[in-house]
């Protein structure tokens, strides 16, 4: 269907902070327009001025979901006129010891300008609708829940 590449590009420098190891600063390369500064979380040595690949999932997984949610919405006479999503990522120990992202909650908040305006079922419809069709929902094994906040004020 369709192919998506990334260059992840590292080179050996100290550790600003910690002495004796290496700096986990890198960039992922999206295009030659397109490069993101990237770093390990804070928690594992990382800087935190930059992303970590544990946000970068988590926004890949927001992103997706509202770009699905509004196709739908489009496709079901509701203009979107706003959207902003509050999503979290937690990191736990697994049963057996390693690490993951175990769940991601998205809060997403929604603005409508048409007359047509879904109510409380009907959001949770079409959220659940996106959800269904996120690819990278249906990518990952993390527990992923959403959370429907209030409207945003009129943008």
């Amino acid at each position: 269907m369709s192919e998506h590449t990334v260059r992840v590009e590292w080179i050996a420098t100290e550790h600003s902070k910690q002495p004796g190891t290496y700096s986990r600063d890198h960039h992922s390369i999206i295009s030659p327009k397109v490069s993101i500064p990237v770093s390990a979380a804070p928690d594992y040595l990382g800087n935190s001025e930059l992303a970590d690949p544990e946000q970068l999932l988590v926004s890949a997984l927001a992103s997706c979901h509202m770009l699905y949610f509004l196709a739908i919405c489009e496709a079901s006479g509701y203009k979107v006129s706003a959207y902003a999503d509050d999503a979290i990522g937690t990191v736990a120990k697994s049963p057996v010891g390693f690490h993951w992202v175990s769940s991601i909650t998205l809060r997403p908040r929604v603005s409508f300008s048409s007359e047509k305006q879904p109510d409380r079922e009907t959001l949770a419809r079409l959220h659940h609708r996106a959800h269904k069709g996120c690819f990278i929902a249906n990518s990952i094994r993390s527990k992923v829940s959403i959370e429907p906040q209030p409207q945003l004020a009129d943008a």
